[in-house]
């Protein structure tokens, strides 16, 4: 996937480890030196770690994606399914049919934490995968799931892309397709 329209995303990571109380994943630092947070073919967005001030596209923030994992979590019985307190999941990541890619944090080491999917239309409402951000990116993208692991079909076949939240708000506010670039009658038409 090429980061064309990715940008670093200059996180102040000794503030956000505070802020979370943990480390972060070294190939989730890397994605945000690389591509920073944004859209994967509009299906997926990666989150910060810390939100950013004044006006914003996406990403949702981290703290109301984890927030609503944990909820999940609680509501829909993951505890009883995997023994994990609530506590232990950081999302990372939401894709477009409504479901939350997070962490389970309970290992000491973060980058050997699995992905966690928080699904609110697939098979199981939770499901660990034993890769890591990157790792799940890349076999969700290369589609090497034999089941689909979000809610929606991620990926046709045909070109990966990223834009990071910036690009995407221009491109709305310019009156383009936030993802494409293509003019689009509808984009721009909320902005102050």
């Amino acid at each position: 996937m090429p980061a064309t329209h990715g940008a670093d995303e200059d996180v102040d990571w000794p503030a956000a480890e505070a802020a979370w109380g943990t480390r972060f994943p070294s190939d989730f630092i890397a994605f945000m030196g690389r591509f920073g947070a944004g859209s994967i073919n509009g299906e997926a967005s990666i989150l910060l770690p810390m939100p950013k001030p004044g006006l914003q596209w996406d990403p949702a923030e981290m703290a109301e994606e984890t927030d609503n994992a944990r909820q999940m979590w609680v509501a829909e019985g993951g505890r009883s399914a995997f023994d994990v307190d609530p506590e232990s999941i950081i999302a990372w990541g939401v894709a477009g049919g409504s479901d939350i890619l997070c962490w389970l944090t309970s290992d000491p080491d973060p980058d050997r934490w699995p992905v966690l999917v928080c699904g609110r239309h697939t098979a199981d409402s939770f499901a660990v995968y034993p890769y890591g951000m990157a790792e799940f990116l890349f076999r969700l993208c290369s589609d090497e799931f034999d089941v689909s692991p979000v809610s929606i079909t991620f990926w046709d076949g045909g070109h990966l892309s990223f834009v990071h939240w910036r690009k995407a708000q221009r491109r709305w506010q310019e009156g383009r397709n936030p993802e494409t670039g293509e003019p689009d009658p509808y984009a721009g038409e909320f902005t102050d």
